[in-house]
């Protein structure tokens, strides 16, 4: 489907973006790439860079112009304490992100869209994996209200390109689970749970105070394991759809923790929990049987070689990421 198409990715140096080009790019694509803030991180003479505002029309315009496909990566995001502080950081931006580049792709035939929502946007679900025709069956939880709705947009805005008006746009909704991998962001102030705590890992830190319980349950699924399942359903839609890609399991904080100091073999770690720190819900599941069923797709990777893999990644490159 790829080979010599012309691809355009956006947040092109993010976890997703960077391991969506490196992919794209093995299959024979053009990739264009554009960049705001962040440096190129990959280089390659079938990447294109550039600079531009997705919020603005007109360099969302110039973005897509001649392109095939676009996957639309792009997305301000933080961690707890980052979305505690400055909830609306998630919102704004955003909105004017993909709005701007939904009109910009439908006006210029892109044949193809793909938008890569969140499963924070789910209502709360309890112990129950949450399943895709759960999602506008009540609001997402308060900790999440403002980046729920602001995805939710989207995925409306998607359905509208890809039914409701002609010529229509096939739009792909992918809602992932919590992805790891190389290319994640391990800074402090910007990084998530599983990318923190790989870096305080390797780096041996000790003591290590961990925000929240530790009881905290999530689904991880190990980037390579996410593209395969994106991809998936991209080749495979040709109207709209919207699906769960997860690994279907579910593991608490202290669980990804041990397994990393097992896997380093750091046995006389002194850790302790501060719960005064902003938490996130205690637990959300994913079901994952619908890329199972329709598309084929299951995730491989094990969390322990999907960590192992990771941290190998972060001590060979971390010093030199730029996220």
């Amino acid at each position: 489907m790829f080979k010599a198409a012309k691809v355009l990715v956006t947040g092109a140096s993010g976890l997703i973006g960077c391991n969506l080009i490196n992919r794209l790019l093995a299959d024979g694509a053009q990739v264009r790439a554009p960049l705001f803030r962040t440096p190129p991180v990959l280089r390659h003479p079938n990447i294109e860079y550039l600079t531009v505002d997705l919020r603005r029309a007109e360099d969302s315009a110039r973005a897509v112009q001649g392109m095939d496909y676009v996957f639309m990566c792009a997305a301000n995001t933080s961690g707890a304490a980052a979305i505690a502080k400055s909830p609306l950081d998630h919102v704004t931006p955003n909105i004017l992100m993909n709005t701007q580049m939904l009109q910009a792709a439908w006006e210029a035939r892109v044949r193809k869209f793909c938008f890569i929502s969140s499963s924070v946007a789910y209502p709360p679900s309890g112990d129950r994996p949450v399943r895709e025709e759960d999602m506008f069956t009540g609001d997402p939880p308060d900790v999440y209200f403002p980046a729920g709705w602001m995805k939710r947009s989207a995925e409306v805005l998607c359905r509208t390109y890809a039914e409701k008006i002609r010529p229509p746009m096939p739009c792909v909704v992918i809602r992932p689970s919590n992805i790891y991998g190389p290319y994640d962001k391990f800074r402090p102030e910007t990084s998530h749970v599983t990318a923190a705590l790989i870096r305080r890992v390797a780096l041996r830190e000790n003591p290590m105070v961990i925000w929240g319980t530790g009881n905290d349950v999530r689904d991880l699924i190990y980037v390579d394991d996410f593209i395969d399942g994106m991809l998936s359903v991209f080749q495979q839609v040709d109207d709209f759809a919207a699906v769960n890609i997860a690994s279907g399991e579910g593991v608490t904080v202290r669980d990804i923790l041990e397994l990393l100091l097992d896997i380093t073999g750091q046995r006389d770690v002194a850790v302790s929990y501060d719960t005064s720190k902003p938490q996130m819900l205690p637990i959300r599941l994913i079901d994952a049987g619908l890329a199972d069923r329709r598309f084929g797709f299951k995730a491989k990777t094990s969390l322990r070689d999907g960590l192992s893999l990771t941290l190998d990644w972060y001590r060979t490159h971390g010093a030199d990421h730029p996220r």
